[in-house]
């Protein structure tokens, strides 16, 4: 393997920022500092004047996914080709098991999707769809065994993926027992199905629909809901695609709280907003369906930047789950048939970097927090990502910030026929990805192979369980019986 010398970047990790040399040696970053010696042999990669960031790290994604009667056009080559040029170099993907499916076979049959093809590191949440005592054992291997530290339950989704309070109680239980981060797709599932029907009845059958069946208040009271549940087990939660203003302040809320909550918005919801559903164009109307919605309201994604600046936001994914014309067609004459989803993998971190850093609301070492340290905290993944320093591995983006891209579909690297970020200038480009010390992304050029990424072991009771001991103790001293006379009174017993 080559060994790279970056020479005369400026050094940005989410705690610093300074001009220096990465030299990057099987795999690994060996050395970083100022006025470094080139080593003997080594490729030499001039920095001046970029940004040496850490790879960026997609929270969210669903490469290939089994969904509404088809599959996602990005798999995990074009899902992984996209994110690397776009300066992400690690994928958090999903498996999901359809009800009633062993999560270890789902587990099996999605590592056989994904190791052949990737093009640079990932790993894997899995979805909790149905509840039995199985689910349960199998959560726990999944833990000890397979490299898995996350899972995702919906609220939404009714008679498909949907989980009721109580099964989600169980089920947050055996993700403290087992230390894996419990996750939620808040929105209320009963709700959103009253919704679609009142909507087919009163004839309203395009993409429209989709946000109009589930306001925003039906996101919020869930993710209000997903947190209380979580609290009462005592274990971290983590709410995925946070989409409107109600989620949003009901994290905040429990956050105030001191509640351990994580909140992750994408990143077609910091970049636009719902009311393209109402485009009198079918194609591109339905081009921005996903759940929960896009919001209508066009200040909501301000809002969300601005909570993510201020750290009551966590950390930028995607939801990435394409679907080409024909396949949104499925739904032509019934909103709730057309598949969700919509792309991001390749302009997230522009995204952000266009939104946050060059408003002024970023700086750049909050920009790494954000697009890649949180998540490698969160998940268990820090330090071996999504930091620059010395046995790190060298997942790193050279970082043109002044430059500027319009993004289109003719241009990206995804598989899927529509950009829903279509025409948009943004700052903020990857000259170099480097995906453990070999360039796969160069001055506009791909060099990936396919199944050169590795899938990452994550392990159990990361950070975000280091307070919840404690946190039991203090719960247990309070919760004791008073000492006191057994009662001696009258009982009254019904029916004397």
């Amino acid at each position: 393997m080559t060994t790279l010398f970056i020479k005369g970047g400026i050094i940005v990790n989410e705690d610093s920022q300074f001009v220096g040399d990465v030299i990057c040696e099987d795999g690994r970053i060996v050395a970083v500092g100022q006025d470094l010696e080139m080593p003997e042999g080594a490729r030499l990669i001039d920095a001046e004047n970029r940004y040496v960031m850490p790879g960026g790290i997609d929270t969210h994604t669903h490469c290939q996914l089994p969904f509404m009667g088809t599959v996602a056009v990005d798999d995990f080559n074009y899902g992984t080709q996209a994110a690397v040029a776009g300066g992400t170099t690690m994928l958090l993907d999903f498996v999901i098991p359809s009800k009633g499916q062993s999560l270890l076979a789902a587990y099996d049959q999605w590592r056989a999707w994904a190791d052949p093809k990737v093009n640079c590191d990932y790993s894997f949440h899995v979805a909790v769809t149905w509840w039995s005592e199985q689910v349960a054992e199998e959560m726990e291997i999944l833990a000890k065994e397979r490299g898995i530290n996350s899972f995702k339950m919906f609220m939404a989704y009714k008679g498909v993926f949907q989980l009721n309070d109580e099964e989600l109680f169980y089920a947050f239980k055996q993700c403290k027992k087992v230390g894996a981060l419990a996750q939620v797709h808040a929105e209320n599932g009963d709700l959103v199905h009253e919704g679609q029907k009142k909507m087919l009845e009163r004839g309203i059958t395009g993409p429209e629909g989709h946000a109009l069946s589930r306001p925003e208040e039906v996101e919020g009271e869930a993710t209000n809901r997903a947190i209380v549940i979580a609290n009462r087990v005592n274990t971290p939660i983590y709410i995925v695609h946070v989409m409107s203003k109600a989620a949003a302040d009901a994290v905040i809320y429990h956050k105030r709280k001191n509640k351990l909550v994580y909140g992750e918005p994408i990143a077609a919801g910091l970049g636009v907003d719902g009311s393209h559903c109402w485009h009198k164009c079918w194609r591109h109307a339905s081009a921005y369906v996903m759940g929960p919605p896009l919001r209508p309201d066009p200040t909501t994604k301000e809002y969300l930047m601005d909570l993510l600046a201020s750290g009551d936001l966590s950390c930028v994914g995607t939801d990435n789950c394409t679907f080409n014309a024909n396949q949104k067609a499925m739904g032509a004459g019934d909103f709730t048939k057309i598949p969700n989803g919509v792309n991001g993998i390749e302009d997230r971190m522009s995204i952000v970097w266009e939104k946050g850093v060059m408003t002024g609301k970023l700086t750049p070492s909050q920009f790494v927090a954000v697009t890649s340290t949180n998540a490698a905290k969160i998940f268990n993944l820090y330090p071996q990502k999504g930091r620059i320093a010395v046995g790190c591995d060298a997942d790193i983006v050279i970082w043109d910030g002044a430059a500027s891209r319009t993004i289109s579909a003719k241009t990206h690297h995804h598989a899927v026929d529509f950009n829903i970020f279509e025409g948009m200038t943004v700052h903020g480009i990857a000259d170099y990805t480097i995906s453990r010390g070999v360039v796969v992304w160069e001055n506009g050029e791909l060099n990936t192979t396919q199944g050169s990424g590795r899938f990452i072991h994550r392990k159990p009771f990361g950070p975000v369980f280091t307070s919840i001991p404690v946190r039991d103790q203090v719960r247990d001293a309070l919760e004791v019986p008073v000492e006191r006379e057994p009662y001696c009174g009258p009982v009254f017993v019904p029916g004397e």
